[in-house]
């Protein structure tokens, strides 16, 4: 038996649950509120009961008797059958065991990752429709990932699987000549994906591991797939250089520790060397550059300084700039305030974070207060930084961050700020 975490394990076999039973009756809607049925029924049972020895057989058993009893209560209350449904043979409610490729030999979360970016759903439903299905985040955590109200998203999400059914969307990989279309949407997903599971947007745990390697699964496969594509080489790219600094982004606490002040003996080499060399080739291959080649290219150079004070942030400056220019972006800016701070001074970094705290999805962003702290600190403005980290903190959903914030803020407090 594994020692698999509960919730780790019906997060990683919730996709394929799903998958299973999209393969035998195709309705979306219905068949993912069955799944979730079926997890809750497995998160209350199994801590009693025990786990089953096969937990995928189990869920997929559960999940479509559930679906079954909906589909007879509501043929019951409509008068009518639902032929195509009831029809379904006896054979079709197991599925394959999930260590065995679906039929036709496509991976099943990677099929129902191209279904959630339908192209009948705009690119915030197939995103958010995606980071629930596939990736499994919360309402509340795909809500705070969109600066929307989770009721909005709870809406939007609900909304998504209506017009999935209604667009008659089969579970089928997308034909060749939708699939660039709907790959911006699917590597935006994936991004998302990965950065909730680095950096957990709520509660106690400062990364999520379950949700970083799924991210990395998925995206090998979409370069597997598409492997001419350049921005799917970036984002994979990105993913690994970014994952290759993990173990050493906390003390043995939990605490954080920012990136000037790790060891970077505990950063991932393999993984570096991996990332290095893809976006290398990639860049060197493509006449299209792309945001996540640039953020890979970003990352590469933070991962081959062998220490901090060796830094490129010159050459790092640059390629903000050159990000900026190709895809605007608030946070991208927030980022290039940090680079340029080390390049041209605190007073530098701090004119750009002046210019973005007008802009409203980040005036209650913790992140834009959190950057702000550290450059006055930078600037020698003690007090003026303690004040900000203390905004961030208010702000910040996370507990590793908010204590790191509020740790950030107690060592300045009684400093004097420098005339």
């Amino acid at each position: 038996m594994s020692d698999e975490p509960l919730e780790d394990l019906l997060r990683r076999l919730a996709p394929q649950v799903l998958a299973a039973l999209m393969r035998s009756y195709g309705r979306f809607d219905t068949c993912e509120d069955a799944v979730q049925e079926a997890l809750l029924a497995a998160a209350t049972q199994w801590p009693e009961q025990g786990t089953p020895g096969n937990p995928y057989g189990w869920l997929v058993t559960v999940a479509t008797r559930r679906f079954t009893d909906w589909v007879r209560s509501d043929v019951a209350r409509r008068r009518r059958e639902d032929a195509d449904l009831l029809a379904t043979p006896p054979s079709m409610l197991v599925a394959a065991p999930a260590d065995q490729p679906s039929p036709g030999g496509h991976d099943d979360s990677l099929t129902l990752l191209f279904l959630c970016c339908h192209p009948s759903l705009s690119p915030p439903s197939q995103i958010a429709l995606t980071l629930r299905a596939v990736g499994g985040l919360s309402t509340a955590e795909i809500a705070h990932a969109f600066f929307v109200p989770e009721a909005t998203m709870a809406q939007r999400i609900s909304r998504a699987k209506q017009t999935i059914r209604k667009a008659g969307a089969q579970f089928a990989p997308p034909p060749a000549a939708e699939r660039a279309e709907r790959l911006k949407a699917v590597l935006h997903v994936l991004y998302l994906m990965f950065n909730e599971g680095y950096a957990v947007t709520s509660g106690s745990r400062l990364q999520r591991h379950d949700l970083t390697a799924e991210a990395v699964r998925l995206a090998r496969l979409v370069h597997r797939l598409l492997p001419d594509e350049a921005e799917a080489a970036g984002l994979l790219a990105l993913m690994l250089l970014t994952e290759a600094r993990r173990e050493a982004r906390t003390h043995e606490d939990g605490s954080i520790v920012p990136l000037p002040e790790q060891d970077r003996d505990r950063w991932d080499q393999e993984l570096i060397a991996e990332g290095v060399a893809l976006i290398s080739e990639t860049l060197a291959a493509t006449s299209r550059l792309g945001p996540y080649q640039l953020q890979a290219a970003i990352a590469a150079v933070h991962d081959e300084a062998r220490r901090a004070e060796d830094t490129d942030w010159p050459q790092i400056v640059a390629l903000y700039e050159l990000l900026e220019r190709l895809a605007p972006n608030p946070m991208a800016t927030l980022s290039k305030s940090v680079a340029v701070a080390m390049v041209h001074g605190p007073e530098a970094g701090l004119d750009i974070v002046a210019k973005l705290e007008a802009d409203d999805r980040l005036a209650r962003h913790h992140r834009l207060h959190a950057v702000r702290a550290h450059l006055l600190e930078m600037a020698g403005r003690g007090q003026d930084a303690r004040d900000s980290y203390r905004t961030a903190s208010r702000y910040a959903t996370s507990l590793p961050e908010k204590r790191y914030l509020d740790a950030r803020a107690a060592d300045l407090s009684g400093t004097c700020d420098v005339p």
